[in-house]
């Protein structure tokens, strides 16, 4: 369904990149972000430079957080994608075993988008993108115990 392919798709990519460079020697997830924040006031390869190779940086994601946004329109499409993004979101993370964070915002108008992402004042919504990182450190920390076999699920 179109609509309903890019954000699974999106997810996919990333986590098969985090596998990919987390088996390279020569690459790691740092450097890549050196790339993509090349804006950024922090020099994050004296930073890549100064870890070693046990840092997070050469180890794959231990979650996903799937960031989108979908504002209804007139026709019945709005709940058709939402509703397969939801599943497709479901399947991968069970197929690729890490948590995947459902971060679909559903919208009836721009304003909505706007105000839970905490950008307006007085709003009673706050960012969902904290609770979106809250929720994908929980579960990559539980991932990890689970592996491990030291946490048991609550």
């Amino acid at each position: 369904m179109p609509g309903s392919y890019e954000l699974p798709y999106a997810v996919q990519q990333m986590y098969a990149c985090s596998q990919a460079q987390a088996s390279s020697a020569n690459s790691t997830l740092l450097s890549s972000a050196t790339d993509l924040l090349s804006s950024s006031t922090t020099d994050l390869s004296l930073k890549d430079k100064e870890g070693s190779s046990n840092s997070a940086a050469t180890k794959p994601f231990d979650a996903i957080i799937a960031v989108g946004v979908l504002i209804k329109g007139s026709t019945m499409h709005f709940e058709y994608i939402s509703d397969a993004v939801s599943h497709a979101l479901m399947k991968l993370q069970l197929d690729i075993g890490i948590p995947v964070i459902f971060g679909l915002l559903t919208l009836l108008t721009e304003e909505q988008g706007l105000e839970r992402a905490g950008l307006v004042s007085g709003s009673k919504y706050h960012n969902h993108g904290e609770d979106w990182g809250a929720a994908a450190v929980e579960l990559g920390v539980k991932r990890r115990g689970w592996q491990e076999e030291k946490t048991f699920i609550q």
